[in-house]
């Protein structure tokens, strides 16, 4: 099945309080009854809105989730520790501390499960998901390379290959631990994944 992308249209202008709330109710909505008994209409319910704005803004539910699920990852940032491990540490504990949250876990394991079938719906996850996060990569790089941590990349595609594989291996592991093995990153866990990560990041730099 493939993503509806709807018209361009004219008119009022989004109101950013209705899309707060709107994201919000699907949340909800995920959590009290699950992926295959949410609706649009519960969700307008809940929210407030008529369904036509709901469909103003989202061709549908598989949409709606990604969006809903993206808004909770916007609130992850790289905290300044003085040094790329603690840096990294304070990244992953955020990062699995949201996995945790049952809007989270259900909504994000149902888009990615039925993005296998629909290209487009992959390509929003990646969009709204994916390359939004990308940023805490490059923010965290630039940190370690002012504090000399790590060397300069003066190729942009070597260093955008290297953002990438960053952004991978981080959130891979994060997310195979916690939804795909159920495991928690715990302490312990986090601490010997960062220093597998470091050990690949700081040999990878020094390698000529």
């Amino acid at each position: 099945m493939q993503s509806r992308t709807p018209a361009s249209r004219t008119g009022r202008p989004r109101s950013a309080a209705a899309d707060t709330a709107i994201l919000a109710a699907t949340r909800q909505a995920l959590v009290e009854l699950g992926w295959s008994k949410l609706t649009l209409s519960d969700v307008a319910t809940r929210a407030g809105v008529a369904k036509t704005t709901l469909y103003r803004r989202w061709a549908g539910k598989n949409e709606l989730v990604v969006d809903a699920v993206a808004e909770l990852f916007d609130e992850l940032e790289v905290p300044d520790l003085g040094s790329l491990a603690a840096d990294i540490e304070g990244v992953v504990v955020q990062f699995a501390a949201i996995l945790a949250r049952p809007e989270a876990r259900s909504g994000l394991m149902a888009v990615v499960a039925e993005s296998t079938r629909d290209d487009a719906l992959r390509e929003r996850i990646r969009a709204s998901i994916v390359d939004r996060q990308m940023r805490l990569v490059l923010q965290g790089r630039a940190r370690a390379q002012r504090r000399g941590e790590l060397p300069p990349e003066p190729d942009p595609e070597e260093a955008a290959r290297t953002v990438g594989l960053i952004f991978d291996m981080v959130a891979g592991a994060v997310v195979h631990r916690t939804l795909v093995s159920g495991k928690p990153a715990d302490e312990e866990w986090v601490h010997s994944f960062i220093r597998i990560l470091l050990l690949g990041l700081v040999g990878a730099a020094r390698t000529p």
